[in-house]
C-alpha cells in the first residue's frame, strides 16, 4: 500500500473516532465544532491525496536527482585527473558547463522534445515549452511533472557532459557552448522520446531501465563522430599522454559511483522494490567490473588505480541498462563481463589510429551497446529476455541500439561539421602546445609556483 493511501486511511478513522466520541460525550455546540473540524480535515486529506501524490516516491525522485547532479563534478574529476595539467581547468570545464547551458537547453525545449505529450512516434509536442502550459500543476505517475522533469534533466546534461571525454585538449570552448545544445535539441531529446517519450522504439517494446541506449550508446557514438572531425591531438601515438593527476581520477570515479546509485535506482521513479533491485545490481555490477579489470590487468602486468576506476565506471555502464530488469546473479555477470570488454575496447582507438582522448566509446559506446543486448538475454523482472523464453527481445535490443547509436553517429557528424564551417571547431597547433587552460580561459589548474 502507497504511503499516502494509509495516511489518509489513519485520517478517515481518526475523524470517525473523533466522531464517536463526540455524539457519546453530548452534542453540544463545542462538540459539533468539533465534529464540523474533523470532517474539514478528513475531506483536505481526501483532496490532497486525490491527485495520487506519493510524498515517499516524490522524496526519492527528488534526492535522487541530486545523486546524479553530483556525478557532474565527479565526471569532471574523473576526465580532469587524466588530462596533463596545462588542460586539466578546461577539462573540468568541459564537464560542469553542461550543467548551465544543458540545464537551460532542457528546460526551454529539450524536456517537450523528449516528454511532451504526442501522438508522434518520433518527437513530443511543444506543450510543455519553457516548462509552460500546465506544468507545475500536472502528475507524472505518483510524482509532480516537475520532479520528473528535473530528474530526466539531469540524464541530459550528465549525456552531453560524457562526450566531452573524447575532444579534450583540443576544441575550442565555444565551439563546445555551441555544441552542446544543438546535442540536445537534435539528438538526446528525440531518441529520450523515442524510448522513453512515447515513441516508436517504446512502442516496439525496447527494454532500457537508465539508459544504456540512450544515454551511454548514445554518447559514445556522438564521441566517435566529434573526434573523426576534430582530428588528433599532435603528441597523439608520437609521445605518452600521461595523467597528469590519477588521484583525482579516482576521487571522480568514486562519486561517480555514488550518484550512479541514484542514476539506476532512480529510475524506478519510485520508493520500491524495484528501486532496492536497481541499487543493488548497481553496487555488485561495478564491483564485478572493478575486479576483473584488476585480475586483468594483474595478468598482465600490474594493477593500476586508473585502470580499476575505469573497470568500475564501465561495469556502471554495461549495468544501466538492465539495472531494474534483472536479478542479481544476471548483474554480476553483466559486470563482470563488460569490464572485460571495456578492457579490450579501450585499446581500439590505437589500432584505427583515431584519438578518442578519454575512452568514450570504449567504455560508454561499448559498455552500453552490451549492455542493451545483454538486457535481453537476462530480463527476468517485469520483462522477459531470451533466458525466459523470448529470444525476440534481442532482437528489439539491437534494433534500439542500432537506431540510437545511427541517429546519434550521423547528427553528431552534421552538428560537428557545421560548427566548423561557421565558427571553428579546434584550437591551433600553438594553442594546443600552450595547453587549452591558459588560450582558452586565461588562467591555470595550478598556481603553486
Amino acid at each position: 500500500m502507497k504511503s499516502s493511501e494509509s495516511l489518509l486511511i489513519l485520517y478517515i478513522c481518526f475523524g470517525i473516532l473523533f466522531a464517536y466520541n463526540c455524539y457519546e460525550i453530548e452534542l453540544r455546540g463545542d462538540s459539533m465544532i468539533r465534529l464540523l473540524i474533523v470532517l474539514l480535515i478528513t475531506m483536505s486529506a481526501s483532496t490532497a491525496f486525490a491527485d495520487g501524490l506519493n510524498t515517499g516516491d516524490t522524496a526519492w525522485v527528488l534526492v535522487s536527482s541530486a545523486f546524479v547532479m553530483l556525478m557532474l563534478p565527479g565526471l569532471a574529476l574523473f576526465y580532469g585527473g587524466m588530462v596533463r595539467s596545462k588542460s586539466a581547468l578546461s577539462t573540468l570545464l568541459y564537464s560542469f558547463s553542461a550543467l548551465c547551458v544543458a540545464g537551460v537547453t532542457w528546460a526551454v525545449i529539450g524536456f517537450t522534445i523528449a516528454f511532451g505529450e504526442s501522438d508522434s512516434l518520433f518527437m513530443g509536442s511543444m506543450k510543455y515549452f519553457m516548462f509552460g502550459s500546465d506544468f507545475m500543476d500536472a502528475m507524472s505517475g505518483t510524482i509532480p511533472l516537475g520532479t520528473f522533469a528535473i530528474f530526466q534533466g539531469m540524464f541530459a546534461i550528465i549525456t552531453v557532459a560524457l562526450i566531452s571525454g573524447a575532444i579534450v585538449e583540443r576544441m575550442k570552448f565555444s565551439a563546445w557552448l555551441l555544441f552542446m545544445p544543438l546535442w540536445i535539441i537534435l539528438v538526446y531529446s528525440p531518441i529520450a522520446y523515442w524510448v522513453w517519450g512515447g515513441g516508436w522504439l517504446g512502442k516496439l517494446g525496447a527494454l532500457d531501465f537508465a539508459g544504456g541506449t540512450v544515454v551511454h550508446f548514445s554518447s559514445g557514438m556522438a564521441a566517435l563522430a566529434i573526434a573523426l572531425v576534430l582530428g588528433n591531438r599532435k603528441d597523439f601515438m608520437h609521445a605518452k599522454i600521461i595523467p597528469h593527476n590519477v588521484t583525482y581520477t579516482v576521487i571522480g570515479a568514486g562519486l561517480l559511483w555514488f550518484g550512479w546509485f541514484g542514476f539506476n535506482s532512480g529510475s524506478a521513479l519510485a520508493a520500491d522494490k524495484i528501486a532496492s533491485l536497481a541499487f543493488v545490481n548497481t553496487m555488485i555490477a561495478a564491483a564485478a567490473a572493478g575486479f576483473v579489470w584488476m585480475i586483468i590487468e594483474m595478468a598482465v602486468s600490474k594493477p593500476s588505480a586508473l585502470g580499476v576506476a575505469s573497470g568500475i565506471v564501465a561495469g556502471l555502464v554495461g549495468i544501466t541498462p538492465a539495472a531494474g530488469f534483472v536479478e542479481p546473479w544476471a548483474a554480476i555477470i553483466i559486470g563482470g563481463l563488460t569490464g572485460a570488454l571495456c578492457y579490450w575496447g579501450i585499446t581500439l582507438k590505437f589500432k584505427f589510429k583515431l584519438d578518442d582522448s578519454l575512452d568514450v566509446f570504449g567504455i560508454h559506446g561499448l559498455g552500453g551497446l552490451f549492455g542493451a543486448i545483454a538486457t535481453g538475454v537476462f530480463a527476468t523482472v517485469g520483462a522477459e529476455g531470451l533466458i525466459a523464453g523470448n529470444a525476440g527481445q534481442v532482437l528489439i535490443q539491437i534494433i534500439d541500439a542500432l537506431a540510437c547509436g545511427g541517429y546519434s553517429f550521423i547528427m553528431t557528424l552534421i552538428i560537428a561539421f557545421a560548427i566548423k564551417a561557421t565558427i571553428g571547431i579546434r584550437i591551433t597547433p600553438e594553442e594546443e602546445t600552450e595547453g587549452t587552460d591558459l588560450n582558452q580561459h586565461g588562467e591555470k589548474a595550478y598556481n603553486f609556483f
